[in-house]
């Protein structure tokens, strides 16, 4: 078994920590300059606080980044001179994630990207990885109910394929919301759902989940398409529809703990159109 530390546990950091403490390694986490929520999570998630970060990684025979988009830099230097296992599993493109090794050179370094819902059962949650750590950190998970398939050595390729997933995930997420929001200000919305209802009837349930998403992870969303944004420019490819999504999650209004309903939807759209 190892000692872990999970910097810094969110909805989705807390998730996989608890699953790494579940099959028997000491899970840590450092509370310094943390919020009461977090504080909250990780007790829930049966993590151990180390206190600082520097206690942290005093302690720890790997390092798990787990933090928003805009964030993993800054997680990478506060880590910077650890010795152990760094695991970058943020939303992150590939140029950011070898950005995000080089500040932790001397680390033995995996490129994470999470795949699916913080886990709760089988099937909900893969974490590819890549790199030179990337068949150690794959043992960590062994037996547990996180998927942890080694894609290559490459530092890059993990991040790749999250940054693609997500391009169509929450890439769509972005597109029912802009669209919806162009039929209301033309005057057609209703003309447009009862169209909808005839030929694609799962797009009004689907705009009220991106609806909830958007107003609940917006402020994260918009740096992670940035992100895509940015992958694929590096691969040729047109980079701007991931740019104006990333505008639309900046737009739309923070309600935290929104539901998915036409309220949270109503609150969305008007927050769109400039």
């Amino acid at each position: 078994m190892a000692t872990i530390g999970v910097l810094h546990p969110g909805e989705m950091g807390a998730a996989v920590g608890a699953v790494l403490a579940g099959a028997g390694h000491d899970v840590l986490w450092s509370s310094a300059g943390r919020s009461g929520a977090t504080v909250r999570r990780a007790a829930d998630a049966g993590l151990v606080d180390a206190g600082t970060v520097a206690g942290l990684m005093r302690r720890c025979d790997a390092i798990l980044s787990v933090c928003p988009p805009h964030a993993a830099l800054g997680v990478a230097r506060e880590a910077a001179g650890f010795g152990g296992a760094f695991v970058d599993a943020n939303a992150v493109s590939p140029a950011t994630t070898r950005a995000a090794a080089a500040i932790v050179e001397g680390a033995r370094f995996a490129d994470g990207g999470i795949v699916g819902a913080p886990p709760r059962a089988a099937g909900d949650t893969r974490l590819y990885l890549s790199g030179p750590a990337a068949g150690e950190t794959a043992a960590l998970f062994d037996g547990t109910i996180v998927a942890a398939p080694v894609l290559s050595d490459r530092v890059g390729d993990a991040s790749a394929l999250k940054m693609a997933y997500a391009a169509y995930t929450k890439g769509a997420a972005a597109l029912v919301l802009a669209v919806r929001a162009l039929a209301r200000e033309s005057g057609l919305e209703e003309a447009l759902l009862a169209d909808w209802d005839a030929s694609l009837p799962e797009l009004p349930r689907r705009s009220l989940q991106a609806a909830r998403s958007a107003a609940t992870k917006g402020w994260r969303w918009d740096f992670e398409m940035e992100e895509i944004a940015a992958t694929f420019a590096a691969a040729g490819l047109p980079d701007g529809f991931h740019r104006a999504a990333a505008e639309l999650f900046r737009r739309a209004p923070r309600i935290d703990g929104a539901p998915a309903d036409e309220a949270t939807l109503d609150a969305v759209l008007r927050g769109l159109p400039r």
